[in-house]
């Protein structure tokens, strides 16, 4: 069978002989997100970083990504070379086990600061642990001296970039300091007033106390605090219009594109007072559980998603910004487009999961939207899909089986039994729906984007390549740690299971023995799911 992937771009594949034991800058950096994304993701999910490590992480995140921008351009020449020096240098295990000793050290003081209130000398500590965690994982992986000559290669940018991201984290932080301070920030004032002037039409009886900043109606009304405010939407915006013009800076005009910064910022405040001025309509109509356990917490993330895409979308056929000098490629239609075909099934089901959990209230009845969107764009790739191997062997179903035994082992060790939902109107169809996406289009749609896709475009430069050889282990990992925090709390158990599946994928180069794995896995969990009622292991 061919691969589209190879098809769309007429390369053929290549030999990786030698290059896998090679550990250079990108290999490094991948490691360290890895190891980090594996230790963080729990970290946060069990423990609450609090007011002020909220502000570190976005502060630090900011500054970072400024820092990025501004030192790749001048840093990108000399890369190369630092590399190739640096896959000669081995990593330093001793370093590596002092961060595992800092690890166990902030974990035992973030258990404490849970406990109790913790005193200026743990809260101190436990910073400090933090940052001695990070720098000892870092120099492990990059030794000081090419920190400092990757430093020294990105010239005076930290010269634009610290007061940038500086006063980006300013930014980000002031609505919180001024609720601290004063109890009232005027991102907050004018978000009120807004939500009012939209709400006016609609409820002229309305109830608004700008003391309070409380506002909807006498059966249904909100406060609009500091995170509802639109001011870190808007913040998160910056950063990400931001890294896109310095990403695709070839297409833009500066410093004219420059303006699709605040636009792009102000478009986002702005959709956070519709969402707000929505949500209290859904509550005045008698949907309140709705509201506020579905509307609330997926139309935010709906909204900047919309936003961001619609920059990425229109912002370069703008005449005003985009650059005359890169000429237009010669586009192919949607269908034909490997890398779409790879992904659009996963992001189709995403998106139609942000849409039902919008409207729900904690049951979700539109859940048929999801196996629903995963047809429709299967049906459209259908051409690409003909390409691809799907034959599968009798050991992708075991590799199947022994991800089920760890996913459930695993579930059986860390939660208790969950109740069924047969107590919710309408259980039948979204039984019947759920046990048909898991079997079908949940399996076909993961293993696209993380097997077929992901894992080999973490090869650099070699995404174009056959499904034969074009993998290293590194990608494996972190294609499988990425398939483990798409599941949530299951995330341990799914990035073993991903890991099987991975081998199933990678050991005769065929779709469809990770396919068959995934499936068997899914439906080995439906079983024990019906059995036992332990919907917490699913």
């Amino acid at each position: 069978m061919s691969d589209p992937l190879q098809a769309e771009t007429g390369v053929y594949s290549v030999a990786l002989a030698g290059s896998r034991m090679r550990f250079g800058l990108g290999s490094r950096v991948a490691f360290l997100a890895l190891l980090l994304s594996v230790e963080w993701v729990p970290i946060l999910i069990r423990f609450s970083p609090g007011s002020a490590g909220s502000e570190l992480l976005i502060f630090g995140a900011i500054c970072g990504t400024f820092f990025l921008a501004a030192g790749y351009a001048k840093a990108r020449g000399s890369l190369p070379l630092i590399s190739s020096e640096l896959a000669r240098v081995p990593v330093r295990w001793g370093l590596l086990a002092a961060h595992f000793g800092f690890l166990s050290a902030f974990l035992y003081l973030s258990a404490l600061r849970e406990t109790s209130p913790p005193g200026i000398a743990v809260a101190l500590l436990r910073y400090v642990t933090g940052i001695l965690l990070l720098g000892s994982a870092g120099f492990a992986a990059i030794p000081a001296k090419f920190v400092w000559k990757l430093l020294l290669s990105t010239g005076s940018a930290w010269a634009a970039a610290v007061p940038a991201g500086v006063a980006a984290g300013a930014l980000v932080s002031l609505p919180r300091v001024g609720d601290m301070v004063w109890n009232w920030h005027p991102v907050t004032g004018l978000t009120f007033y807004v939500v009012k002037v939209l709400l006016y039409p609609f409820l002229p009886q309305m109830v608004a106390d700008r003391a309070t900043v409380t506002i909807g109606s006498a059966s249904f009304s909100v406060t609009i605090g500091a995170p509802c405010s639109g001011w870190e939407g808007a913040a998160l915006m910056l950063v990400f219009s931001v890294s896109w013009l310095c990403f695709r800076r070839r297409e833009f005009r500066f410093p004219g594109a420059l303006l699709l910064i605040p636009a792009a910022m102000l478009a986002t405040w702005i959709l956070n007072a519709v969402r707000i001025a929505s949500l209290i309509l859904i509550g005045v109509a008698g949907a309140p559980e709705v509201a506020m356990n579905g509307f609330h917490s997926q139309s935010g993330w709906i909204l900047f998603n919309s936003v961001a895409l619609g920059f990425v979308a229109v912002s370069p056929k703008m005449p005003w910004f985009s650059s005359r000098a890169v000429a237009s490629p010669i586009r192919k239609p949607l269908s034909e487009s490997a890398t779409a075909a790879y992904l659009m099934p996963l992001l189709a089901i995403l998106a139609a999961a942000m849409i039902s959990k919008a409207a729900s209230s904690g049951f979700e009845w539109l859940y048929p939207l999801r196996p629903g969107a995963a047809v429709a764009a299967l049906w459209f790739f259908r051409s690409q899909y003909k390409k691809m191997n799907w034959r599968f062997g009798w050991s992708a179903v075991f590799l199947g089986g022994a991800a089920f035994a760890i996913w459930l082992g695993l579930a059986l060790l860390s939660s208790p039994h969950g109740s069924s939902p047969t107590s919710e109107s309408g259980t039948g169809v979204w039984l019947a729906c759920r046990i048909a996406a898991a079997l079908t289009t949940v399996p076909i749609a993961e293993e696209l984007a993380f097997r077929g896709f992901l894992i080999r475009y973490l090869v650099p430069r070699r995404f174009e390549l056959s499904l034969s050889c074009n993998y290293t282990y590194l990608a494996i990992a972190i294609s499988s740690v990425a398939f483990g925090i798409l599941h949530g709390s299951h995330w341990i158990a799914a990035t073993i299971a991903g890991l099987l599946y991975a081998v199933a994928f990678c050991r005769r180069q065929r779709i469809g023995d990770a396919v068959a794995a995934h499936i068997t896995t899914n439906a080995l969990l439906l079983m024990w799911v019906l059995k036992s009622g332990d919907w917490s292991s699913w």
